[in-house]
């Protein structure tokens, strides 16, 4: 029995299930690929990071930034690239990144899990129509003839789609229960990163805005205006005339004699 004649004997019900078979197949080989690239890359990733730091927070930003072709090294770099910052706004930088990391490793969930609800329902369905079909054309005299064993014959054709939709239903739960494991792995491995770069921030914050291009720092500006305002008003004090006249004193009353 090849595909095509189980697909006909299996029903209508058959053609929704190849489309959410087909559906589910190109999610799990999508996150496949997706996960097989970096999973063996992102430890060393976090390694070097983390000791560059250490040394250099600019050496730290470049090999991040290297690696943002992968998550991890997005969400490592989103702090770094910050030309300012301070310790809570790091944090808030590690933790905007981490959410959007992890929305995208969730992609395609949402579809697995339609799948998973809807495939054993459609089998179910299928059987039921097959049934209906079958019994309907039971008659009492065929009963204990060959007639009755066709009617037989199709009551377990009208299975097919039951165990279908088991399949396809299974097939996809093993698959989303595997990428909610490798989701909460890297969880976990995103807390752990983001914790040591804070504690490393914390105890040696980056001084990465001199390596930004054309940026001047506020403070360099007013510690200019200060000192060019107080030139200009010793030139002026130096160069006015003094036309301030001494003080006269006040009348004194006369003595008497």
């Amino acid at each position: 029995m090849d595909i095509l004649d189980l697909i006909q004997k299996g029903g209508p019900a058959m053609y929704p299930l190849l489309a959410l078979s087909v559906l589910s197949l190109s999610v799990i080989f999508e996150r496949l690929w997706f996960w097989l690239r970096f999973l063996n890359q992102e430890r060393e990733i976090v390694d070097r990071v983390l000791d560059a730091a250490r040394e250099d927070w600019t050496i730290a930003r470049d090999i991040a930034q290297r690696a943002t072709d992968l998550p991890i090294g997005r969400f490592l770099y989103a702090p770094l690239k910050l030309p300012r910052s301070d310790a809570e706004t790091f944090r808030l930088a590690l933790e905007a990144s981490a959410e959007d990391e992890i929305a995208g490793m969730r992609r395609g969930e949402k579809l697995l899990e339609a799948v998973i609800a809807m495939a054993p329902l459609l089998g179910l369905l299928g059987t039921v129509l097959g049934l209906i079909t079958s019994l309907r054309s039971i008659k009492l005299g065929d009963l204990g003839t060959e007639a009755a064993a066709g009617v037989t014959t199709g009551i377990g054709e009208s299975l097919i789609t039951t165990a279908t939709g088991l399949i396809v239903a299974l097939v996809s739960l093993a698959f989303y229960r595997l990428f909610q494991g490798f989701v909460v792995n890297q969880v976990k491995i995103f807390r752990q990163a983001g914790n040591n770069m804070e504690l490393l921030y914390r105890q040696s914050p980056p001084n990465l805005s001199s390596n930004v291009v054309g940026e001047i720092q506020p403070q360099v500006i007013l510690q200019d205006r200060y000192e060019d305002f107080s030139s200009t008003r010793k030139r002026e004090r130096n160069q006015s005339p003094d036309t301030s006249e001494p003080p006269t004193e006040p009348p004194t009353a006369p003595k008497n004699s």
